[in-house]
């Protein structure tokens, strides 16, 4: 039993869309269905998975795009962002016209989600983690027994989510990595939300933003 993902890059933006699933039940959830959704439900078929959920980190357009179509669509429950992203939830259709995505709508999560909950996709269990900062509300998943994470904006190879956007905050993030992922496993992989994967421990050593090389 185990926790499998795919990234599958969305929009004009290259968001790390994931679809993930448990190999034993062949339950599967979408983390961040930003756009293209005929794409993602292809590969939702080519895996051969049954999705069943809509998990979202946070409520930027290229994030969250898709989900009110989709959840409408096939019937699915959204679990996710905090209750703190409803400011950006509210303006997804605005968001839509600002980047010239295709047009978008708000979305009521089925359950919002916050600091020290658990998700699950079949079999498998993730933590939720409240990471504030690139947006007030952002949260992140964690498999421990897969040793995977899907940080959305909140951290990259090399780099961290932007904080200049509306309700943004610099200091916040920085906290927030420190506090809710550099206590991560070394080898813990994460799936960021643009760019190639990386580990908690070669961010935490290296990235020029929030390194740490006391370790």
């Amino acid at each position: 039993m185990a926790l499998r993902f795919r990234i599958l890059p969305v929009t004009a933006f290259e968001q790390n869309c994931s679809l993930i699933w448990c190999d034993s039940t062949r339950e599967a959830a979408l983390v961040d269905a930003g756009g293209d959704i005929e794409r993602l439900l292809a590969a939702v078929a080519e895996e051969g998975v049954t999705l069943t959920k809509l998990l979202v980190t946070h409520a930027h357009i290229d994030h969250a795009g898709a989900v009110a179509e989709l959840a409408e669509r096939l019937h699915l429950p959204i679990e996710g962002p905090h209750v703190g992203d409803q400011f950006w939830i509210d303006r997804l259709d605005d968001q839509s016209r600002m980047f010239r995505f295709p047009a978008s709508r708000p979305f009521t999560p089925s359950r919002w989600l916050d600091q020290g909950q658990e998700v699950c996709v079949g079999a498998e269990t993730l933590q939720v983690r409240h990471c504030p900062g690139h947006t007030p509300g952002h949260v992140v998943f964690i498999s421990e027994a897969a040793r995977v994470s899907f940080v959305g904006d909140v951290l990259f190879a090399g780099s961290i989510g932007r904080t200049d956007f509306p309700m943004g905050h610099h200091q916040t993030l920085i906290d927030a990595i420190k506090r809710e992922l550099w206590s991560l496993p070394d080898d813990m992989e994460f799936v960021p939300g643009h760019g190639p994967m990386s580990t908690i421990g070669h961010e935490r050593l290296t990235n020029p933003f929030v390194a740490d090389k006391r370790g």
